[in-house]
């Protein structure tokens, strides 16, 4: 899976961008705040990225930070939320607003995201008004949290889809052992307790 691109920005457009890695261009579908971030044509730039693949489709999806690719991930597990409507919430609000309005089960503000009605907004933060405390956002663990993810954790997130868990439950799973065991939490520990909250 390809988990990160580091190049030159080459092109963008209303919610894409083209990353030049040594004459290779790769098109990454990002939010607005992503795009905001990348800099202007020609400078060097840095996308972590999540592979989504379909049956008829195949498509990368880029983020400033490791932690606004965590949200996507974990948005995306709710029923009725794909990458557009993810990457709709997150162009409409930050990641610290999104785990805010989670956490108070604040459905009006995830609402303001284009393409999000009332019932998806509901649906969406009643299913992870538990899980958002563990991922990068608001509150005062914010400088913390929203640090890029560790080898550690990137580690620990391999080794459990290795076992057959999705992409985005052994994100917030690592995030959540994470949080609880605190920074330079050896691999084996983040495992054993990422491994325990993704059986649930």
């Amino acid at each position: 899976m390809i988990a990160k691109l580091k190049g030159l920005l080459d092109e963008t457009g209303a919610d894409w961008a083209v990353i030049d890695v040594q004459g290779v261009g790769y098109l990454v579908h990002c939010s607005s705040k992503t795009l905001s971030a990348l800099g202007n044509v020609g400078e060097a730039c840095t996308v972590f990225t999540d592979l989504q693949v379909s049956e008829n489709d195949m498509r990368l999806l880029g983020f400033a930070e490791a932690g606004e690719r965590d949200w996507f991930r974990l948005l995306t597990t709710v029923q009725g939320v794909g990458s557009k409507v993810a990457l709709a919430i997150l162009s409409a609000l930050s990641t610290g607003e999104l785990r805010d309005a989670c956490a108070a089960q604040d459905a009006a503000s995830v609402a303001r995201a284009q393409g999000v009605g009332p019932k998806l907004a509901g649906r969406i933060v009643n299913e992870l008004k538990d899980k958002a405390g563990a991922l990068p956002g608001g509150g005062a663990a914010a400088g913390a949290a929203a640090r890029p993810v560790s080898g550690a954790d990137a580690d620990a997130v391999s080794a459990l889809e290795n076992l057959g868990f999705k992409p985005a439950l052994a994100a917030a799973a690592v995030a959540h052992a994470q949080g609880e065991l605190g920074e330079g939490a050896a691999l084996n520990d983040l495992i054993r307790v990422a491994l325990k909250r993704a059986a649930g």
